[in-house]
């Protein structure tokens, strides 16, 4: 079968012939039909991602498709089930193994490109906002790099969840996506962030995923017992945050991150998921993907997040 692997900490994404795999005993084989691209991908190919697998390996953290096969253990699941994986890994490939509690059943309602679209970030958003930053209605909340995959999807569940939304973005046609997505309030990168956030009031809650100064100004726009969830460093810095200005104005600073939790919590993942399809089958989100391409031109589709000239979400669709 035909795979996009990382050889080389730091080389190219190639396309390559490689078995296909079995399951194991706790584990089901998946034909892939679409697969969610994520900055996290990037940072693999380079080496530096916290969770980045020995080489040679398999890029692909999310993916939707069919079950072929069950390891003889998995009871919940059998061939022909639709299904969501966040698989971490392996999800740039014809088909793929992976542990059959990763999975969840896919309702019918929704197409294979938007289950590849919808776990990581909207995921990530969900969690982040309501199970670690209990985000109000009738807070203001600030989300940076606004129009990118986790954070256009913060706007969205922002708004579904009844806060004001700022949402900053560089140009016109990134913030014009933002605001679709329920926007209140639009700052363009090039403006000053920290002024035009207090001149709106100050934020309750910010969801930064670019980091460096950014962040900076995000943190100094923060009002008193506010939160500040850094999701991602997209600008490459990560910000050393002032500890004693966490005490002047009593701020919180939250850790998301969404692997993590299925490794001691992943019934909050489960959970989230659960939330997120039946808010994508009353059609209160659309996961908006700018671009589906196929498993050839993977490396392209990693390149349209370095340069970032994607907004939402990259899927590949294997077939």
């Amino acid at each position: 079968m035909q795979a996009i692997r990382i050889e080389t900490k730091g080389a190219p994404a190639r396309l390559c012939e490689i078995a296909l795999p079995a399951p194991s005993e706790n584990q089901i084989r998946v034909t892939i039909h679409a697969c969610g691209l994520n900055f996290a991908d990037l940072l693999m190919q380079k080496g530096t991602y916290q969770d980045t697998p020995d080489t040679p390996f398999t890029l692909g953290m999310e993916i939707a498709g069919i079950v072929d096969e069950t390891g003889n253990n998995v009871t919940e699941l059998k061939p022909g089930d639709r299904v969501a994986v966040y698989s971490g890994q392996g999800g740039l490939a014809e088909s793929g193994v992976f542990d059959a509690e990763r999975a969840v059943p896919l309702p019918d309602s929704m197409s294979f490109e938007d289950a590849a679209a919808i776990q990581i970030t909207y995921g990530t958003s969900l969690i982040a906002l309501d199970h670690r930053a209990k985000l109000q209605p009738g807070e203001t909340l600030l989300v940076t790099g606004a129009a990118g995959g986790v954070g256009l999807t913060a706007v969205e569940i922002g708004k579904l969840m009844g806060a004001t939304v700022i949402a900053q973005a560089r140009g016109a046609d990134k913030l014009a996506v933002a605001q679709q997505a329920g926007a209140d309030h639009l700052i363009d990168a090039d403006e000053d962030l920290r002024d035009r956030v207090l001149a709106l009031g100050g934020a309750d809650v910010v969801y930064d995923a670019i980091g460096g100064d950014v962040f900076k100004a995000a943190f100094r726009a923060t009002n008193p017992e506010g939160r500040l969830l850094p999701i991602g460093f997209a600008g490459g810095d990560v910000p050393q945050i002032p500890a004693n200005h966490l005490l002047v104005k009593n701020l919180s600073v939250i850790g998301v991150y969404i692997g993590g939790y299925l490794n001691f919590r992943p019934e909050v993942v489960r959970h989230s998921f659960d939330t997120l399809f039946r808010w994508h089958a009353a059609g209160k989100i659309i996961p908006h993907i700018s671009h589906v391409l196929p498993l050839q031109e993977a490396e392209h589709g990693l390149e349209l997040l370095r340069a970032r000239k994607s907004t939402g979400k990259v899927v590949i669709r294997i077939r």
